[in-house]
């Protein structure tokens, strides 16, 4: 090992060196290039300063100049014209002359000076002095070293650095307008596509949150802030990828009961640790994106007794069915509210029946984006008689009975109800919850391809449950792609269900999602945005992928909403040119003429 190390010290070889030996590339080849160019350059240089020696003899002794033209040319001399004519001659035949020609000229047949004079500005523009060269001024006369940046004047000549610097200010373009200080296009937009138009400046609290989010770095505290504007900081910082450990620190105080981290991505192990070590009195975590929470940290949350309340959690997937279980046994009888997203390899049905279980005074359950739960964890939720608030979205097929009996158990006492994913549910889970669900105010049933209009409409026609005031319809239509009309019954919520819902529940209606719901006619638009119709309270609506809706129904609309804040239109490709009303966002316009009424841009 020594030996090969002497002698690889004695024959030390560079990456450089290695590089070009494996590229065939000789280092002495290039010395030997770069010594021939120098010395041709100091030979064009001479040879151009004897020139302009015999042109001065020659303008001071006339009958010199006479003499002078009648002497025939030297040999040299007429080897360097013939390669220069020769030069010419391949230049000509360049597509880089045809083409600054036609450029110049329009015209590729143009006279022959033309051609002569285009052809000796290429040769002068190739004869340029390399870098490294001296070369005189066109301006000032000056001598100066020629470098890559060196610009050229007016005559073609090249210029030096003070003369380039002049040529340059004298040139240079007025100064950009100064933008004002308001909110820039990105961040109007930005605010847009969440709904909301501003009108006007921000409010000083508004400008405030935002100085400190900027400058999150360097604050060291946050002192008195009260919990709402923590929660607005939290947000704009979540959106940012910013919550860092060393930021996590100012929103931990022990005497808070509540904390909402929206990203807790750069977070590990210690960060959770430190959470629950710092603030013992927590009756609400919320924390979002928690990939690397493991078994430790809800193992931890167990041996100190956290009094939670209120747990939310997205994407816990690393925690193991036994923890989880661990955990119901342990804290879930004092659980009000458990939400909790995205689990993939955990949380199967027997952990779902520990929950119910033990989790019997839980009034807020959702369990969102789960791949192992299904028909059993279905009916053990059918036996927690304390929900209030209920929102399931399962990646697994369930069957109709399944979903069918939870509603009929839990209806009485559901507050809202949220089912998503459920394709295999028929038109007897929407009879049930004609039946069942008295106390309902919000209302979501999604992606599905089964339940018939008739269905929905019959749902809302004699409903004794009051007006709804959140309803979402998204994805309840036929998907045939074969067939786009869809079926004469329809399917999904067409025409006669979309009536039925905006008569039954219309007067208290404040959020409306029907995307996708593409078999809702035009006739049924005209009837339910009528002249005589009002919709008072109707902040929100979603009609995007109708192929009905146009600019007069979307007019309509604006009429008969007067208190619309977002209008979302994604695939209405009708709505050409649209009068949009003040403080109004429309969102999702593809190549459509918006003409603000008032001083908003949108």
């Amino acid at each position: 090992m020594y030996g090969r190390a002497t002698a690889k010290s004695q024959h030390p070889h560079s990456a450089l060196t290695d590089f070009l030996a494996s590229n065939n590339i000789s280092a002495a080849q290039i010395q030997d290039d770069y010594n021939r160019r120098v010395a041709e350059a100091a030979r064009a240089e001479a040879d151009e300063e004897e020139q302009q020696e015999e042109q001065a003899e020659r303008e001071a002794d006339p009958d010199h100049e006479e003499l002078g033209s009648e002497v025939e040319e030297t040999p040299e001399e007429k080897t360097r014209k013939r390669k220069r004519q020769q030069a010419i001659e391949k230049l000509k035949r360049s597509k880089e002359f045809a083409r600054r020609k036609a450029r110049r000229t329009g015209d590729p047949g143009d006279d022959a000076d033309a051609d002569e004079a285009l052809a000796d500005q290429m040769m002068s523009e190739k004869s340029r002095p390399i870098p490294g060269q001296l070369e005189n001024c066109e301006i000032c006369g000056k001598r100066f070293t020629v470098t890559p940046y060196s610009k050229t004047g007016p005559e073609g000549g090249l210029l030096c650095a003070s003369c380039s610097k002049n040529q340059k200010e004298g040139n240079k373009k007025a100064p950009p307008k100064k933008r004002n200080s308001g909110i820039s296009r990105r961040q109007n937009q930005n605010a847009l596509l969440d709904g909301h138009v501003r009108n006007g400046p921000r409010s000083l609290l508004e400008i405030c949150i935002k100085k400190v989010a900027d400058n999150i770095d360097d604050v060291e505290e946050f002192g008195d802030l009260p919990p709402p504007v923590m929660l607005k900081i939290s947000h704009i910082l979540s959106r940012r990828r910013a919550i860092t450990p060393k930021i996590l620190d100012l929103f931990l105080r022990p005497h808070h009961r509540t904390l909402d981290i929206y990203d807790c991505a750069k977070l590990d192990t210690n960060d959770y640790h430190k959470i629950l070590a710092t603030m013992p009195s927590l009756t609400r975590l919320n924390l979002r994106f928690v990939t690397p929470m493991k078994d430790q940290i809800l193992e931890y949350m167990i041996d100190k007794d956290i009094k939670l309340e209120d747990l939310h959690l997205d994407s816990p997937n690393l925690v193991s069915d036994a923890c989880w279980r661990k955990l119901f046994s342990r804290i879930g009888p004092r659980l009000r509210s458990l939400k909790l997203w995205n689990l993939d390899s955990a949380f199967d049905d027997e952990t779902a029946q520990v929950m119910a279980q033990s989790c019997r005074s839980l009034q807020r359950l959702k369990l969102k984006y789960f791949w192992k739960l299904g028909d059993e964890a279905l009916r053990a939720i059918s036996a927690m008689e304390t929900l209030e608030h209920l929102s399931l979205q399962f990646m697994q097929e369930t069957q109709p009975e399944s979903i069918l009996h939870l509603v009929s158990a839990l209806g009485p006492n559901l507050r809202s109800l949220s089912l998503e994913n459920f394709e295999l549910a028929d038109d007897r889970l929407v009879q049930g919850i004609h039946n069942k669900c008295r106390n309902l105010y919000k209302f979501r049933l999604t992606h599905n391809s089964v339940i018939t209009d008739q269905a929905l409409a019959e749902l809302f026609r004699g409903w004794s449950n009051p007006a709804l005031s959140y309803i979402d319809f998204s994805s309840l239509r036929d998907v045939d792609m074969a067939n786009p009309d869809g079926p004469e019954e329809p399917i999904g919520l067409a025409s006669n269900g979309f009536m039925a819902l905006m008569e039954h529940s219309g007067s208290k209606l404040k959020s409306l999602n029907v995307s996708s719901c593409r078999h809702i006619n035009r006739d049924a638009y005209e009837e339910v945005f009528g002249p005589d119709k009002r919709y008072p309270q109707l902040k929100s609506l979603d009609i995007s992928f109708d192929g009905h809706v146009d600019d007069f129904i979307a007019q309509s609309i604006f009429r008969c909403c007067p208190a619309l804040k977002k209008m979302v239109v994604f695939g209405c490709f009708k709505i050409r040119d649209l009068v949009v009303p003040k403080d109004v966002a429309v969102i999702g316009t593809v190549g459509a003429k918006l003409t603000v009424d008032g001083a908003v841009q949108v």
